[in-house]
């Protein structure tokens, strides 16, 4: 089947879960953020219904699908107005990677939970001085017996006070070539040495963000994830899908924001006529409207490119699905606000909180420069500059 046209299964599950959202909706995300507390129900009900992981192996509890199935539950969340941040980070990062590269044991341990939303694992590779540079990465794994001893920080990771564990991206030394390459680690959130301190953001999200500092925190050596000598390998099995799935939430979060503007749109009348009527308004919310559609078109070429296996076609889309997701969505909620003009700055309409949102996904998990850049070397074949 082509990616472009959905399956009925893909209808029916957006369908599903559009319904799920719609029960919760915006009301209940901010709420929860306002009280301080995460989205538990939504994201237990979604768990028990099967959504959180319906691209993980059935043979752990998942649904056996891959990220084309798991970002149309991320996309119909955000198009509720709930998504669910965690569902980037648990199922598709951490649930991929350990499903592709984990041991037996790992995937036992890990997999039925984070299918079924009881376990919850957060994502660390951001540091405070190495930024897009993962070569600048300073956290490093030196070998102590079978141990392993960990030691770094990390900045921008979501969701530790809720996760069990944190897979951690740290650096060990090739013992052939002196260098240091990546290696992935999952670190028990009680670990002795490894401490988390409050981002205090000017966000509003349900998710909090922390800094993680790791201090000489002693690993058994299956909390290796993987092959040693696969780390680059492994890491991006676990970036492709952040990108592609950062790509729905943007496009969840535009739908939102334009459905609520030509609702307004279609309603309110100044003159003798709905001011949806003017091309000046209705405009921008066709262009909005179509940018969505090409991103998710992008979004779609990603998702079924890596669940087939195209790696490296998949690394190109995902940026690109990325990239045209979050200028779609910062343009589509920043037309949705000024259609309705002040009331889009109120609590009513509960636009205004998106504007700081859908800047996110102009900066995270990657800036837009450097998927330029990416596409400038990968694609085009230009020279570096760096």
């Amino acid at each position: 089947m082509s990616p472009v046209i959905e399956t009925e299964e893909h209808k029916a599950l957006r369908s599903a879960v559009s319904a799920l959202g719609n029960r919760y909706g915006r009301d209940y995300l901010t709420r929860t953020i306002a009280e301080g507390r995460h989205p538990t129900e939504l994201w237990s009900e979604a768990g028990k219904l099967g959504y959180l992981g319906v691209n993980l192996p059935e043979e752990y509890g998942g649904g056996g699908g891959g990220v084309t199935e798991l970002s149309i539950v991320l996309e119909e969340l955000g198009a509720a107005g709930c998504p669910l941040l965690m569902l980037v980070v648990s199922p598709a990062i951490c649930g991929t990677v350990i499903s592709r590269f984990g041991t037996e044991d790992q995937k036992r341990a890990w997999l039925p939970g984070i299918a079924d939303g009881t376990r919850l694992m957060a994502f660390g590779i951001t540091e405070p001085d190495a930024g897009s540079n993962s070569h600048r990465i300073t956290t490093t794994a030196r070998r102590d017996g079978t141990d392993w001893l960990l030691t770094g920080r990390k900045v921008f990771v979501s969701g530790v006070d809720q996760a069990d564990a944190t897979l951690i991206v740290g650096r060990t030394h090739d013992a052939r070539t002196g260098s240091l390459k990546p290696c992935l680690f999952i670190v028990p959130r009680d670990a002795e040495g490894f401490s988390r301190r409050p981002i205090d953001m000017e966000l509003s999200a349900a998710e909090k963000q922390f800094e993680l500092v790791l201090d000489d925190v002693r690993l058994p050596a299956e909390a290796l994830v993987g092959d040693e000598d696969a780390g680059l390998l492994q890491l991006f099995a676990g970036l492709n899908p952040e990108r592609i799935m950062t790509a729905a939430f943007a496009i969840g979060m535009g739908r939102h924001a334009l459905a609520k503007a030509v609702e307004y749109a279609r309603d309110r009348t100044v003159w003798k006529s709905p001011i949806g009527a003017h091309q000046a308004i209705a405009h921008p919310l066709a262009q909005a409207h179509i940018d969505l559609e090409l991103a998710r078109l992008m979004m779609q070429k990603a998702a079924h490119l890596y669940d087939t296996g195209d790696d490296t076609g998949a690394g190109e889309a995902a940026n690109m699905a990325k990239y045209a997701a979050g200028e779609a969505c910062v343009k589509a909620v920043d037309q949705a606000v000024h259609t309705l003009g002040g009331n889009g700055l109120t609590r009513e309409f509960g636009l205004a909180s998106l504007i700081t949102a859908a800047r996110v996904s102009r900066i995270a998990p990657v800036s837009r420069e450097m998927i330029l850049n990416y596409v400038s070397h990968q694609t085009l074949g230009l020279p570096k500059s760096y």
